[in-house]
């Protein structure tokens, strides 16, 4: 299903590109901007790769300090090798057991896959926020909107701001109250057997999870930037912060809808294409930045943790 919605994306956003008026004046200015900032963006695209998924390592190795001590180029090594497993699972959630390789007790394991939940929990905050900020702006830019007065959206548009406030609100309240999720674990016969694997969660701190908010807000930070550059340097020309609220309401919709990996480039560039269509009419550039940033940031850590997998089980013998 997956390899059909992408055809069927992919097939999408070619007859759209093939109707773009000026599309070899397009694909001409792409070239000129590459010639000129091509290097240098690659240089820090990718940087921001390994900052990107450095951020992520940092978070991991918090989170799973009270059942392993685990050196940063372990955990690293964790992550990328995560990002292997996620290619071909529903919304990345093969990352968690390739990630688990790493714990050495078998009985931690289960323990790990909850405390990196609360590591993706604390990105999906993050998400929300910021896409909550690029909707608003979203709804009060463009034409969806009425035209007199501030945030004066029709009544569905008004509903999903209002019922993302309130979901926001809501994992924030859980997100600080972990302990929740142990109690209904504890109620529902069904689970309480699991409940020992999802005590971990209880043990982090107030600033443990400030901490880790922070860390997962820079890293939205360093992916958000590298887009942007890539946009840039691909000739695509828009206000910054403009640019970078509508990828805002990208990031939302893509962490919202289930997808896989190879699925998802064919929506991210279709979501991609109508929001950042809002502000640039250049598509092939849109579409190139999209793919690109698909590239770097999740089929290279994907190559370069499948080759740390064959070394996994000579290190844990040592």
């Amino acid at each position: 299903m997956g390899a059909v919605l992408f055809t069927w994306l992919a097939y999408s956003i070619y007859t759209q590109l093939l109707h773009q008026p000026d599309l070899s004046a397009s694909l001409r200015k792409m070239a000129t901007t590459l010639q000129s900032k091509g290097v240098v963006a690659l240089v820090l695209v990718l940087i921001g790769m390994f900052l990107n998924w450095g951020l992520e390592a940092r978070k991991w190795q918090m989170l799973i300090r009270p059942l392993q001590e685990m050196s940063f180029l372990r955990a690293f090594s964790a992550v990328l090798t995560g990002v292997s497993f996620s290619v071909n699972t529903p919304n990345r959630i093969g990352e968690y057991g390739g990630r688990v390789l790493y714990i050495r007790n078998n009985q931690s394991k289960l323990k790990a896959i909850a405390a990196t939940a609360v590591g993706s929990f604390s990105q999906l905050i993050i998400t929300i926020i910021f896409g909550l900020s690029g909707l608003i702006f979203y709804i009060n830019k463009f034409p969806l909107v009425a035209e007199n007065g501030y945030f004066a959206p029709h009544f569905w548009e008004k509903i999903l701001v209002g019922v993302l406030l309130v979901i926001c609100a809501l994992v924030l309240l859980l997100y600080f109250r972990l302990q929740i999720i142990l109690a209904i674990f504890e109620k529902i016969p069904m689970l309480r057997k699991a409940r020992v694997f999802v005590q971990i969660i209880v043990r982090y701190s107030a600033g443990d999870l400030e901490r880790l908010l922070v860390l997962s807000a820079l890293r939205y930070m360093v992916f958000s930037a590298q887009y942007l550059i890539l946009l840039d340097t691909l000739g695509v020309e828009m206000l910054w912060w403009q640019g970078f609220l509508m990828n805002a309401v990208i990031y939302l919709i893509m962490a919202l809808v289930p997808t896989i990996a190879i699925a998802e480039l064919g929506l991210r560039g279709k979501v991609s294409l109508y929001f950042m269509g809002l502000l640039s009419s250049n598509s092939p550039a849109i579409i190139a930045a999209t793919v690109g940033i698909w590239l770097i940031n999740l089929i290279l850590p994907a190559v370069l943790g499948s080759v740390l997998l064959l070394g996994i089980k000579v290190f844990k013998e040592k």
